[in-house]
């Protein structure tokens, strides 16, 4: 990002400011509430002016959700495993520790409590489901090794993966921690069965196309 003049000088100085205010949103989020806050209590906190805040977001919730976009990224992030079905249950197990002891999770949850009556709330978390995002790379790991067929609509699927745990944490229910364990291998069976190219049971994975 250039400084107010064109030059580039201030950019490690701007780049200092925009993390202080990510951390800044975090910490208050936890402390204080969502209700609670505001562009000048997060500037103030940050260190920052509350012009810096305005020059790169229009609202706390603007802010909060670049702040939990970054961290799921983070956190939702799945090495490749032995099977399809093992990375699933981990990924799972993550979405679940992220809703229930992440504060990321927490902005999240309190971003999609507000979305209910803040239009421009849901439209902002609208732009990009996190939890979709990060199932991504699963299930096209899971498409690649012929675990899933290759013409399956990975949004849907996504969203179908994550749906029920995001449910569960956010109707309050009680989820164990070891809940998730064989949701993958479920996972893949029933869209091994609605495949088209299925031919019954005992069917083998379609080849994906090269």
């Amino acid at each position: 990002m250039n400084s107010s003049d064109g030059s580039t000088l201030g950019r490690p100085r701007s780049d200092s400011a925009r993390l202080a205010v990510l951390h800044a949103v975090d910490d208050m989020l936890v402390e204080e509430g969502y209700g609670a806050m505001t562009m000048k209590g997060i500037a103030e906190r940050a260190g920052v002016g509350r012009q810096t805040v305005y020059r790169w977001w229009n609202s706390k919730a603007e802010i909060l959700f670049e702040a939990v976009v970054l961290d799921a990224a983070k956190e939702l992030t799945i090495d490749p495993g032995a099977s399809s079905a093992e990375e699933l249950d981990l990924f799972l197990s993550a979405v679940l520790a992220f809703l229930t002891h992440s504060h990321a999770g927490s902005a999240y949850r309190a971003l999609v409590g507000e979305a209910q009556h803040d239009a421009k709330v849901a439209e902002l978390i609208g732009s990009t489901d996190v939890l979709v995002a990060a199932a991504r790379p699963l299930l096209e790991r899971a498409v690649e090794r012929g675990d899933l067929p290759t013409d399956l609509d990975l949004e849907s699927a996504a969203t179908e993966l994550v749906g029920p745990t995001v449910f569960r944490v956010l109707a309050g229910a009680t989820v164990a921690p070891e809940s998730p364990s064989g949701s993958g291998a479920r996972f893949l069976a029933r869209f091994r069965c609605e495949s088209p190219a299925s031919s019954g049971p005992g069917r083998t994975p379609r080849t994906p196309r090269r």
